[in-house]
C-alpha cells in the first residue's frame, strides 16, 4: 500500500481528532521525545490537538501534514510559521510522528518532502527543528538535507525516564 500525503484544513483535523490523538499517544508511550512524558493519557494527546494545533491552523501559522497508509493516518508533521517579524523567511519543522506500526516505510520522508514543499509555497526558505541527541531521527535529518548548528546537553526530560536528554538543532536552507 502507498503513502498518501496531504494537508489539514480545520474541519479535516475536527474530523480526525480521534485518530490525531491515538497517533502522538502511541507515539509518546513508545518513547517519542516530542515534548511529552509519562503519564500521558489519551485525553492529554487530545488537549494538545484541540487547544495548541487547532489555534495555530485557526491563525494560519501552522501547517499540518498527514500521511495515511490505507485508510489510517501513519504519521505527521508540522510547519511552524509563527515566527517574529525579522524571521518571516524562516519556520520550524514540528513534531514529525510517526506511528509504531508504519516506521521504517518511508513516511517520514515523504512528510518531510512534503514540508518543504509547504514552506516555498509560505516563502519560507529556512527551516529549523530540533531533535534528541542520538534519535533514530537525527541520521533521517541529516541524510535529507538537514545540517547540525549545535547541541545543548541536558535539555528536556526523557518521556520514560528521570534522566535528561541533550538536544540537536538543525537548518536546511531551501534556496542560496
Amino acid at each position: 500500500m502507498g503513502i498518501k500525503i496531504n494537508t489539514l484544513n480545520l474541519q479535516d483535523v475536527d474530523r480526525e481528532l480521534h485518530h490525531l490523538a491515538d497517533l502522538l499517544h502511541a507515539c509518546v508511550h513508545h518513547g517519542a521525545s516530542v515534548s511529552f512524558v509519562l503519564p500521558f493519557s489519551i485525553q492529554d494527546s487530545f488537549d494538545f490537538w484541540r487547544n495548541i494545533i487547532r489555534a495555530g491552523i485557526v491563525s494560519n501559522t501552522r501547517v499540518l501534514i498527514v500521511a495515511r497508509v490505507g485508510s489510517r493516518i501513519a504519521g505527521t508533521v508540522q510547519l511552524d510559521c509563527d515566527t517574529p517579524p525579522n524571521q518571516v523567511h524562516r519556520a520550524d519543522v514540528s513534531k514529525l510522528l510517526v506511528h509504531p506500526d508504519f516506521r521504517r516505510r518511508g513516511v517520514a520522508r515523504a512528510l518531510m518532502a512534503e514540508l518543504e514543499v509547504q514552506a516555498i509555497h509560505k516563502q519560507r526558505w529556512l527551516l529549523t527543528l530540533d531533535t534528541r541527541s542520538g534519535d533514530n531521527a537525527e541520521p533521517l535529518y541529516m541524510s535529507i538535507g538537514y545540517q547540525t548548528a549545535g547541541s545543548i546537553p541536558c535539555f528536556a526530560k526523557d518521556p520514560h525516564s528521570d534522566k535528561f536528554d541533550g538536544t540537536t538543532y538543525m537548518f536546511k536552507k531551501l534556496r542560496s
